[in-house]
């Protein structure tokens, strides 16, 4: 799908997918976003017949929940990974699209789902480049129709059900739990990270890139000292299949940040806090921000725009890593991104932090 064109059908999508929100509010609920996912996330089962049904909306547990990762389809057998929870696009008609598509864009942002949208489309380039080379006998596929959306759990106002879309380079997990809606944890990526399409330039990632180099060269010596890590980093190091799993904080302190460098460390965490929808990811930034004192920013590889970087942020209910992948040092061409709230992944916070 043309990213210029989802933004504009990103309206009628979510009209789409909120056909239902009048029969809530006679019930007594408020249209907010998780009453608009119920609604969308009913008439997309609507769609479906039984066989399909049962494939796109499986029990949400401990082990359905964590089927997510950034692989392409098809490389699961090689590596002894599952397959991913839901419906695959390939396999629905254009009607039943639409309305998995609503479903999506009822619980994200405007950008947010563009931002989506154009992982996606960077993935359905690469198969278009990579399609004629690939052997006659590999399973592996890439595109948009590889892109598989699932409803774990009975969606409910009110008691805690999941939605997942992801494909390559894509794992969006929302939580709904009442009336909040979670992204952590989601990955993020893009290969490649630039394209061109309708005469545009998209960069899916290219905002995260810009704002966080834009903050490295913003830090006095000692910062940047402090920020830059001993090793070199080339990958994620909270990936996926890393649930439950902590590291220690590293970096430069945000404490020690101008009123400058902290809001832009701020505007680069909404990157990924606000592909949620609006409100969602208001009261996310806001809990944020209120950690601030205690979160990290650090750095590994080149510090101009343009060339290869690693970097992370860490904080009391933030992480996020930004990781372009390949050999190569100065590689920008495919990008990896994880956000994750370590203290509370699915909605599951348990301790007082």
């Amino acid at each position: 799908m043309n990213t210029r064109i989802a933004g504009l059908i990103f309206a009628a999508i979510l009209a789409f997918g909120t056909m239902g929100i009048s029969a809530i509010q006679r019930a007594g609920a408020a249209p907010d976003a998780t009453a608009r996912a119920v609604a969308a996330a009913e008439a997309f089962l609507a769609t479906l017949d039984a066989q399909q049904r049962a494939k796109a909306n499986p029990p949400l547990n401990g082990s359905t929940r964590t089927v997510w990762s950034n692989l392409p389809t098809g490389i699961e057998m090689q590596v002894g990974a599952k397959e991913r929870n839901g419906i695959k696009l390939a396999a629905v008609t254009p009607a039943q699209e639409k309305a998995a598509l609503a479903l999506l864009a009822s619980t994200l942002s405007r950008d947010g789902y563009d931002k989506v949208m154009a992982i996606v489309e960077a993935d359905q380039v690469l198969e278009e480049r990579m399609g004629p080379k690939r052997p006659a006998t590999s399973a592996i596929r890439f595109g948009r129709g590889e892109f598989y959306l699932s409803i774990l759990g009975k969606p409910s106002p009110t008691d805690k059900w999941m939605i997942q879309f992801g494909g390559h380079h894509l794992a969006i997990n929302i939580t709904l739990l009442g009336r909040q809606n979670l992204l952590a944890p989601t990955h993020t990526g893009a290969q490649p990270a630039s394209y061109t399409m309708a005469g545009r330039t998209i960069r899916p990632l290219g905002d995260e890139n810009d704002k966080a180099f834009a903050l490295i060269n913003s830090l006095n010596e000692q910062q940047r000292k402090q920020a830059i890590l001993s090793s070199d980093v080339r990958n994620l190091v909270l990936g996926p299949g890393t649930d439950g799993k902590t590291i220690a904080p590293e970096g430069v302190p945000a404490s020690t940040f101008t009123a400058a460098q902290r809001g832009a460390l701020v505007e680069l965490i909404r990157e990924w806090v606000g592909i949620l929808g609006d409100a969602a990811a208001a009261a996310k930034m806001t809990d944020i921000q209120n950690g601030m004192d205690r979160t990290t920013f650090a750095w590994a590889g080149e510090l101009e725009n343009g060339k290869g970087a690693y970097f992370r942020i860490h904080g009391p209910t933030v992480f996020i890593e930004y990781a372009p992948q390949g050999n190569a040092p100065g590689n920008t061409d495919h990008i990896h991104t994880i956000y994750r709230d370590l203290s509370n992944d699915y909605g599951d916070r348990s301790a007082t932090r």
